[in-house]
């Protein structure tokens, strides 16, 4: 199996101190069919250097990682890395040391999702700050339930014409509706101007029905009137880095 050397911190004194906000990375991945091809020993050392590279990166302060299964559920996509982090280079470096295992050259990224955490605009903001001092819904908290439920969302630019209480009553009804399923769980990021998505929304639940039947509930509120995209939607089975590398072969 390949090594994979640690990187040596630097930290530059002059540099400002780590953001508030966190950056949000959903990389799914397909394993193209010659990899399944090489040894039972070698797709294993392949596997095994992957899954260490990916608790390296969850062991860091202000980081962490999650790993899904889409094998049944996509036909595209084997599995997907939800990859949160203070520090935008802690994304980069991810994907540029799992660029240069031996699985890497195997590995394609049909779907990538980049965005932020923000305060939003149409949920009461008055909230407990955490240990940290950041608004809960500045720090991604994954519940861990059974599946993640991902898609990219744009709006009409319409929507941002209307008056700020106008789409405060509209959201209003359609965050009521969400209320109706306290088992699902919403994690709402931003692309605004960082890639060809609005949002990135991801809800964790422990039952494919329950988010079957919010969504199909939510297409009669008047806000989705002003939904210009929202797919691809991906169904993602929690799993160990581990796991979810053995499902590909």
């Amino acid at each position: 199996m390949t090594e994979i050397a640690a990187p040596l911190t630097v930290r530059d004194a002059s540099a400002p101190p780590p953001t508030a906000r966190q950056h949000i990375r959903f990389a799914f991945y397909a394993v193209r069919p010659e990899w399944r091809q090489r040894s039972d020993e070698q797709r294993g050392a392949d596997r095994a250097e992957v899954a260490a590279l990916i608790r390296d990166i969850d062991r860091r302060d202000n980081a962490l990682v999650r790993t899904y299964s889409l094998v049944g559920t996509r036909g595209d996509a084997d599995f997907l890395v939800w990859l949160v982090s203070d520090r935008l280079e802690d994304l980069h470096e991810f994907s540029s040391r799992l660029n240069r295992t031996a699985m890497g050259a195997f590995l394609a990224s049909p779907y990538s999702y980049f965005s932020m955490t923000k305060q939003s605009t149409y949920v009461d903001k008055h909230e407990h700050p955490n240990q940290e001092g950041r608004s809960n819904r500045l720090v991604i908290a994954p519940t861990n339930r059974r599946y993640l439920f991902v898609y990219p969302f744009v709006k009409t630019r319409a929507w941002y014409r209307l008056p700020r209480e106008e789409r405060q009553r509209q959201m209003g009804e359609h965050i009521a509706m969400g209320h109706k399923y306290p088992g699902v769980k919403i994690n709402t990021t931003y692309s605004f101007g960082l890639d060809d998505q609005e949002f990135v929304v991801a809800f964790e639940s422990d039952s494919v029905a329950d988010f079957l039947d919010l969504v199909q509930e939510m297409r009669e509120s008047e806000a989705s009137t002003h939904t210009v995209r929202d797919v691809p939607s991906f169904t993602c089975m929690l799993k160990t880095p581990e796991e979810a590398l053995a499902a590909v072969g």
